[in-house]
């Protein structure tokens, strides 16, 4: 009787063990399934968003196109309106953002630069200074690259253009971002009716809040909206790369891929990954001293001739395309150059790998 009791205890013991691993297996196939449904709509969704310039040659301080795996490279990020209501459409609309962003291969560090939209400098694509905004009106996406590239004397390896629907659909799919508002808002929604109304303080912010507060600055200045963005994209890339955000990954790539466009290919966009192996980058946020200036009669922002200097040897240097005589992590009190330091925590990166 005993060797019988035995005998039904291992079979009870070895159909627990045998169901277990059922449903691990199972558990294993369902994630791994799931991984490559989402590979693959991340791959379509990439290659919508594709968007190759066309007459567009590599930059003259690049001797051959780069590869984020092991280069140091340059991204451009342009947010346009594109709204039919104003009939701009996407090829003859002014850039209401614009940042550019370096990456450093080697300390995996991030340095995020917002150019003000009103700056007054040379558009190589009509031959004559202007309001940077206005390079996408004359020549789209190439004209505002090359007014770049002029501007800093560096290669700009990648573009990102994204609309305002892109922007409200991403924050909307992470379920809303945490951000500061500076004071009490009643801002104009994407559809420019004043329907957005924040009050001051940190607040999780949905998609049509997000976009009000980053395109605000009657209030104070094009230097503290440029900040406000670069706060934004801050945001936005600590929730998706948060635990909680890999099941909204289908919405987000979803608004990615109809409302974005980028010459990047969906393997060097993976390339980008290794940035987070050890949790978010340190980001070194820019912003650019200048002054106003309406002495014809139309605003300009001027930008101030050393603080510019810096901003140029900041960027080369950080690309590796000249030595690294300096580490700026705090404010430089003999340029007023503002630099702000910024490392952003996440315990849960890798489970997002």
């Amino acid at each position: 009787m005993k060797n019988i009791k035995k005998a039904k205890g291992s079979s009870k013991l070895s159909l627990i063990i045998k169901v277990t691993l059922i449903l691990a297996s199972s558990f294993l196939i369902c994630a791994a399934t799931y991984g490559m449904y989402l590979t693959k709509k991340a791959e379509h969704a990439a290659d919508t968003a594709f968007e190759e310039i066309e007459d567009r040659k590599i930059p003259d301080q690049r001797e051959v196109k780069v590869e984020p795996e092991q280069d140091n490279v340059s991204i451009l990020f342009l947010g346009v309106d594109d709204s039919e209501k104003r009939g701009q459409g996407a090829d003859h609309s002014r850039t209401d953002a614009l940042l550019l962003a370096t990456l450093n291969n080697k300390t995996k560090t991030v340095k995020l630069l917002s150019i003000p939209r009103d700056s007054y400098v040379y558009i190589p694509h009509v031959g004559y200074r202007d309001k940077i905004n206005h390079a996408h009106a004359y020549g789209g996406t190439k004209a505002t690259i090359e007014t770049v590239e002029e501007l800093f004397e560096i290669p700009v390896d990648y573009y990102v253009r994204m609309n305002f629907h892109a922007f409200i659909d991403v924050v909307d799919a992470l379920g809303g971002i945490e951000a500061e508002v500076p004071y009490r808002l009643n801002e104009l929604d994407e559809n420019d009716k004043r329907t957005v109304n924040l009050q001051p303080g940190l607040q999780t912010l949905n998609g049509r809040e997000a976009l009000a507060l980053a395109r605000t600055r009657k209030l104070d200045s094009d230097i503290e909206r440029g900040k406000r963005q670069q706060e934004i994209i801050k945001a936005i890339a600590t929730k998706s790369a948060s635990f909680t955000s890999i099941t909204k990954y289908d919405a987000v790539l979803e608004a990615v891929g109809n409302n974005m466009k980028t010459d990047m290919t969906f393997d060097e966009m993976k390339s980008f990954f290794s940035y987070l192996s050890n949790g978010m980058p340190r980001i070194d946020a820019l912003t650019l001293e200048g002054y106003d200036d309406m002495s014809t009669g139309v605003y300009y922002y001027k930008l101030k001739d050393e603080p510019l200097e810096e901003t140029k040897n900041i960027l080369q240097s950080h690309l590796g395309l000249i030595p690294d005589s300096t580490e700026l992590s705090g404010i430089n009190s003999n340029s007023g150059l503002n630099v702000e330091q910024t490392q952003v925590e996440n315990n849960s990166i890798n489970s997002v790998q």
